[in-house]
């Protein structure tokens, strides 16, 4: 075994892990026993497995949009948009056995030598359709997440098979097709109960980027310590996240003053074939905030490296979004100003995670 490097300095380790593109994996590779003071996050940010709720909902099972049961699985999937900001659904039409295809193939890609993964690095990529880095904003962050990644733009098939890596482009690609019908089911729910319909256009615009990340959380020695990915919403008109069967999510469940109810974390454990579904912030910012954005978080192991895979469902750079006419006329009152999308994504990008700060962006205040 090589001996440990010794990183004498922040920037030593900045440069071997962000720089260099030996990544979190590789930190923990060269044998170290204990987390470096980079990736040591402040008290209040730090997960407390033991005092958060568990949650008890069961998952939403699509297929019962197309029975009887329709009108009820409406309400199920519009009050927790509402309400948390997530949920969990079965039957979603993506087959279970393309969903543990997915977990091998991340592993596959994460556990070859750094340089093989490094040819990916943001600035080197022969592509700017697969970006490989480490924790989310690692220039503007006072402390690391324990955490790689590999990002994939789906642009067309051609693209997707020309330039995302080898060990994971066939399966992500047909994560993204196969997921299509479910987010377009969902989305027409959501609008449907706003009292908004989408063209085919629309929903082009509103729902035609996607990318799809893999995340690799490595062992950690000291996990009380750390975070995987640090508190934020996402960007997203959804998510589509696929958890492992190790599970690490925590989503933040708002607290109510005049119930004198205190916000809390709640964990959600993984169920066997279901997918995690995150209202994102755009569509918080079109439905003038009924339905909410998720703030959410990942906790990190010391029992095994873990990975999670989330499609990211966002609006074309150039569409620009604003609470729907509809909605502002029934509130009396627009809570969000009119963006391109593209500004937006360049604000959420360019900071560090900070709960769901990236919504003052747009917000009317």
């Amino acid at each position: 075994m090589a001996p440990t490097p010794s990183f004498s300095d922040s920037s030593s380790l900045f440069n071997f892990v962000v720089v260099e593109g030996n990544g979190v994996k590789g930190l923990v590779d060269t044998g170290l026993s204990e987390v470096p003071q980079q990736y040591v996050q402040p008290p209040q940010e730090r997960i407390d497995k033991l005092n958060a709720i568990l949650n008890q909902n069961p998952p939403i099972d699509l297929s019962k949009l197309d029975g009887p049961d329709h009108d009820k699985v409406v309400e199920e999937i519009a009050g927790a948009a509402q309400n948390l900001g997530f949920f969990q659904v079965v039957n979603h039409g993506v087959p279970v056995e393309l969903l543990e295809s997915l977990k091998s193939a991340a592993h596959k890609f994460f556990s070859q030598p750094p340089e093989k993964k490094a040819i990916y690095c943001k600035g080197v990529s022969p592509s700017s359709l697969a970006t490989y880095g480490t924790s989310f904003a690692p220039e503007k962050e006072k402390a690391l997440e324990w955490k790689d990644y590999i990002s994939m733009i789906y642009t067309d098939d051609a693209e997707a098979l020309e330039f995302w890596p080898k060990q994971c482009k066939e399966v992500a690609l047909e994560y993204v097709k196969t997921s299509t019908n479910m987010v377009r089911k969902l989305i027409e729910v959501l609008m449907g109960k706003l009292g908004v319909t989408l063209d085919d256009e629309k929903m082009d615009a509103l729902t035609g980027y996607k990318m799809i990340n893999m995340n690799f959380y490595p062992t950690c020695p000291n996990p009380e310590l750390t975070v995987g990915v640090g508190r934020h919403s996402d960007l997203t008109a959804v998510t589509v996240l696929l958890q492992d069967g190790i599970g690490g999510l925590y989503v933040k469940v708002q607290g109510n003053a005049e119930a004198e109810k205190k916000s809390e974390w709640m964990e959600i454990p993984p169920i066997p074939g279901a997918l995690v579904i995150n209202i994102g912030d755009t569509m918080q910012i079109l439905s003038n905030g009924k339905y909410k954005s998720a703030e959410h978080r990942v906790g990190t192991t010391s029992t095994q490296s873990r990975v999670s895979i989330p499609i990211f469902v966002i609006p074309k750079p150039t569409e620009k979004i604003k609470p729907f006419p509809q909605v502002v006329e029934r509130d009396g009152v627009a809570l969000y100003k009119e963006v391109v999308f593209e500004d937006y994504m360049k604000n959420f990008f360019g900071n560090a995670h900070e709960g769901k700060k990236s919504l003052d962006f747009a917000r009317i205040i």
